[in-house]
């Protein structure tokens, strides 16, 4: 059993935010935190995120996508919605026993979704990427503010 606080990061398919937050948290906070990623429904690991992760070299490729359901705890001090619709339908079973904190971050698929090149599309990836890392940087301490 580990005594280092156990953080969600959660998302709506655990396919790209919620994922690469894992990933920067495990490679930059791993001797702080015990990160795990799950969505509201599974909807396969984003080969894009994956790509982009390894470019700043974290590797996520070993990473499933996967429900809270399928999580080998439901215990944790922190759940971190990282969209707004998994803050929204977040499951009250989990609200009732975790401080939830949203930090809502631009999804990289739909960015691309319009993207003129694969270059362009990755450069959406990026931006969001690297804005996810910043603010795995300052975990745990940044999670005592706007907790509820």
């Amino acid at each position: 059993m580990s005594d280092k606080p156990r953080i969600l990061f959660l998302c709506t398919g655990n396919s790209c935010r919620s994922q690469m937050a894992e990933g920067w948290a495990r490679a930059l906070k791993g001797d702080a935190i015990e990160p795990f990623s799950a969505g509201i429904e599974a909807r396969g690991l984003d080969p894009r995120a994956v790509k982009v992760m390894a470019e700043a070299g974290i590797d996520i490729s070993g990473q499933q996508s996967k429900t809270i359901e399928q999580l080998p705890t439901s215990d944790f001090e922190f759940v971190i919605t990282v969209c707004g619709h998994a803050n929204e339908t977040c499951p009250m079973w989990l609200k009732s026993k975790t401080k939830i904190v949203h930090v809502g971050f631009e999804d990289p698929p739909l960015l691309a979704r319009d993207a003129r090149s694969e270059e362009e599309a990755l450069n959406h990836y990026r931006r969001v990427r690297d804005q996810i890392r910043d603010f795995v940087a300052g975990l745990p301490a940044s999670l005592n503010v706007g907790a509820k």
